[in-house]
């Protein structure tokens, strides 16, 4: 019997998860994984006010003030006074933080490589379509509808 599509979204969600969690513990790396969640989401999302980050990243805020403050002391990050609100502050990635992040995604990649290494083109091709689908979607909030489909070419 094939899966109902909630049960394929499920074993998607799962698998990726757990490979990216094998990938991080393979790559020996001791950064948390809200650190590189956080600077994924200013990547595309900044700037943020610390409260608005701490939403997207699904942390409390007094645990967002800690991160922040770690990945201010590296350099991974900027604050700066909210120009409509002199009270807030801005956070941004800095290109240090994203230098780092690029870094990190290309650990992961050249870690998880291997286990795909078998693949044959058609494999392939049936991943790089998916990846498609899912890149567009991901940019889309639960519960939104896409206006548009992402053509996809192998």
């Amino acid at each position: 019997m094939e899966p109902s599509r909630d049960q394929t979204i499920e074993t998607l969600l799962v698998s990726v998860n757990r490979l990216i969690r094998t990938a991080a513990q393979a790559a020996g790396s001791t950064t948390s994984s809200a650190v590189w969640r956080t600077l994924g989401i200013l990547e595309t999302d900044q700037p943020l006010r610390l409260g608005e980050l701490a939403t997207a990243s699904r942390v409390a805020q007094p645990t967002m003030t800690r991160l922040v403050a770690g990945m201010l002391a590296d350099g991974l990050i900027s604050r700066t006074v909210d120009p409509d609100d002199s009270r807030g502050q801005l956070i941004e990635i800095t290109p240090a933080g994203h230098a780092r992040l690029v870094e990190w995604r290309a650990t992961l990649t050249s870690t998880v490589g291997p286990l795909f290494a078998d693949l044959d083109d058609d494999d392939w091709d049936v991943l790089r379509e998916a990846a498609a689908i899912i890149a567009s979607r991901a940019t889309t909030r639960p519960g939104a509808t896409p206006s548009t489909r992402t053509e996809t070419h192998a």
